[in-house]
């Protein structure tokens, strides 16, 4: 059984289309990027993965079960970080735990270690950089039972080395933990990096405009990013892009 089913999901906001018939799947453990230009309703589709918007019409089956308009059915971490201020970093991590009963400070501390942020765990959000606080979000994902994490342009704020060293530090806990991952993005060469599947979306009204399977073994390092394959079909993917805004 697949582990998320998307069937023929639309939706529209007033009188205005968003997203049209738009229908894909999850298999356990993998990563799937959902990719698409501005404005093509990438984060209203993660809404109503969510739960926090019901769709016009179609259905999105979770383990087989119907979760539309059902929040705290998935994880998820969004484009800023969204930890609570007056909450330590420890305490921003273990928030889905609490909120499940089933806190676990040492297997939260031995992930802060992990990340690098293991002198910070006493520490407020503030105190911490950019890169940093999408570390932690992702961690209190990981931690939260849910079995699959949605990620909305989680590294969009950060600067471009910076990105790359999230990009291998997320692959690296996915691979660990084997927890589905639904990632949103609007930047080709992320989602390839990342990416078991790419699902491209049109523009507006969004429909699902391509699938292609991503062709490189795992692990993969940045030096991936440079290699003739890897740039063949980054242009590729570019092209099948630029020709739906033409």
């Amino acid at each position: 059984m697949e582990h998320l089913n998307v069937s023929q999901i639309s939706h529209s906001f007033g009188d205005q289309p968003v997203l049209k018939d738009i229908s894909f799947s999850l298999d356990h453990g993998e990563f799937v990027s959902v990719l698409g230009p501005s404005g093509s309703g990438k984060s209203t589709l993660f809404s109503l993965v969510g739960g926090l918007l019901q769709p016009h019409s179609g259905d999105i089956l979770l383990e087989g079960e119907s979760i539309v308009g059902k929040s705290g059915s998935i994880s998820y971490t969004p484009q800023t970080p969204s930890l609570f201020p007056w909450r330590t970093i420890l305490g921003n991590v273990l928030l889905g735990q609490e909120i499940s009963g089933e806190k676990n400070s040492e297997k939260a501390l031995e992930m802060l270690e992990r990340a690098g942020l293991s002198s910070y765990e006493h520490a407020y959000p503030h105190e911490l950089s950019g890169g940093m606080k999408q570390r932690v979000s992702f961690i209190r994902s990981v931690l939260s039972p849910q079995s699959l994490i949605l990620l909305d342009e989680p590294f969009s704020a950060l600067d471009e080395f910076t990105r790359t060293d999230m990009q291998k530090w997320l692959l690296s806990m996915w691979e660990e933990h084997q927890r589905s991952i639904l990632f949103v993005t609007h930047n080709i060469e992320e989602a390839l990096f990342l990416s078991d599947r790419i699902i491209i979306l049109s523009p507006r009204p969004a429909t699902v405009q391509k699938e292609i399977r991503v062709p490189f073994s795992r692990p993969r390092d940045e030096e991936l990013l440079l290699t003739e394959d890897f740039l063949e079909l980054k242009k590729d993917i570019y092209h099948e892009m630029r020709l739906s805004h033409v």
